[in-house]
């Protein structure tokens, strides 16, 4: 995808697929978004689609489908148990990761509660190189603490480092010194850490943290969600593996691990999941939990053409044009973005651009939910939906008090093989004015406020008339 040579313009990225389905998208007046942001509560989840222009707001779910994954689930077997349809999963993934069990779930955050409840106890403590959201609440449920133990350069928005995921090896040995072994239930590593950018983890570095745990006698998981973006950074970025296939750096991956998990709605472009063990004991004990919380041990909570779309779905993440078409596309929009001086997250991960909304609107305190404010404005001027990353996505403390994130983004989700240049660079023109209008942006505050996971389904108003300024402006520079 990134060898094809231009002559007569500047290159762009270059789709290695054709659209065959396509579905209709309308952009809505302005005065019918303030409406609905609104109604929403200012809260881009509580948006309905119909009133979306451009959904960037995650790639979970909503990655497109291949023509064979489509074609695969007319062919399920559309059993309760013993389904051929898992038989042929089954066999990919062992194929895939050289992991002997497996079992299904209907997405990656089951993995996760299962994994709390079979390997947490009250005060142990997860190290991890970053959080995500329901990771760390559902550890938290366990009576559980995390502990990130990321590089310094991961925290600084604007980097040239190429492993912003990595573990601080220093901080790993000193937390295993100062923990000991009995608290750590296991370690996790996120290839591409979600919450500060998509930002990927090396293949050395995955290397020096999983021998420092078979060292100690301490469990490696690996959360496979992002996995297909993170092979293409260490395919392009670290030198020794450019000539590899995707499959033996998948491989090589898999042999650091004890367990892996992940969401197909992200890693298969399938709406499903799973985790593969090396250990039948390990196995065992997910296994004897699936059919209490998800189904059968054969579909997991899956539909079996779910399934058959999986199996699809692992072939092609050995594609390379297919793992390089998400980081690509972001690579992009980003330096169409740094080129005028929006502030952004660099260099552009895995998943989704970032804005770094502490420098797109400064004046607007932490407390006051700057990403989840400029996630409003851009939704007002645009008919785009992003996520707020940052303080709104925190929990409050024990006392109430705000947890102020490290970092302050809005994720503009880039979903596979789903949007075209054009509407890139729409957004990216949208993002331009915004951004040129930064100061007419204000803060917003809480009118109904959930105790758990409160980006979800907590409301907010603006504080002052600060949208309406906006959109003044808005009219008068776009019309209606």
């Amino acid at each position: 995808m990134t060898n094809i040579k231009f002559v007569k313009s500047e290159p762009v990225p270059l789709e290695m697929h054709k659209v065959r389905i396509v579905q209709k998208i309308q952009l809505i007046p302005l005065e019918e978004r303030i409406e609905r942001n609104r109604e929403a509560g200012n809260n881009a989840h509580l948006l309905k689609n119909e009133d979306v222009f451009l959904d960037m707001l995650t790639d979970s779910g909503v990655n497109a489908m291949s023509d064979k994954q489509l074609a695969s689930m007319i062919s399920a077997d559309d059993a309760y148990a013993g389904s051929a349809s898992y038989y042929k999963l089954e066999e990919k993934i062992k194929e895939t990761f050289d992991m002997e069990f497996f079992v299904p779930s209907h997405q990656g955050r089951a993995c996760e509660h299962l994994l709390s409840r079979v390997f947490l106890k009250p005060d142990m403590i997860i190290p991890m190189n970053y959080h995500f959201t329901t990771t760390r609440a559902l550890i938290e449920k366990a009576g559980a603490e995390v502990e990130e133990l990321l590089i310094e350069e991961g925290m600084k928005p604007e980097s040239d480092c190429p492993f912003k995921g990595n573990f601080d090896i220093e901080k790993l040995n000193r937390f295993i010194r100062d923990t000991g072994v009995d608290r750590i239930g296991f370690l996790r590593v996120e290839a591409g850490t979600n919450l500060i950018g998509g930002q990927p983890i090396s293949m050395e570095n995955i290397h020096k943290v999983t021998g420092i745990c078979k060292e100690n006698g301490i469990k490696t998981v690996l959360d496979a969600s992002l996995l297909a973006d993170n092979l293409y950074f260490i395919k392009t970025r670290e030198e020794a593996y450019r000539e590899m296939s995707v499959l033996d750096i998948i491989k090589e991956i898999s042999a650091c691990f004890d367990m892996i998990y992940f969401s197909g709605r992200k890693l298969t472009c399938a709406r499903g999941g799973g985790m593969c063990f090396r250990d039948e004991k390990d196995y065992k004990k997910i296994r004897d939990l699936v059919p209490l919380y998800e189904g059968f041990a054969t579909y997991g909570g899956i539909s079996v053409r779910e399934i058959e779309a999986m199996t699809v779905g692992l072939e092609e993440t050995l594609d390379e044009d297919m793992i390089s078409q998400g980081p690509v596309f972001i690579e992009e929009m980003t330096k169409l973005l740094t080129d005028r001086g929006v502030p952004m997250v660099t260099p552009g991960g895995g998943l989704g651009v970032h804005l770094d909304c502490k420098r797109f609107v400064p004046h607007v305190e932490p407390k006051e939910y700057p990403g989840a404010a400029v996630a409003c404005a851009l939704y007002l001027v645009s008919g785009i939906r992003g996520t707020e990353r940052g303080t709104l996505s925190e929990d409050r403390d024990e006392q109430g008090e705000e947890v102020i994130a490290k970092m302050e983004l809005l994720r503009l989700a880039l979903p596979r093989r789903v949007f075209t240049l054009s509407q890139i660079k729409y957004a990216v023109d949208r993002i331009i004015w915004l951004y040129e209008n930064r100061d007419l942006i204000g803060g917003l505050k809480f009118t109904e406020e959930p105790e758990v996971m409160r980006f979800f389904f907590g409301k907010l108003e603006p504080i002052g008339n600060w949208q309406d300024k906006l959109t003044e402006k808005f009219k008068k520079d776009f019309g209606e």
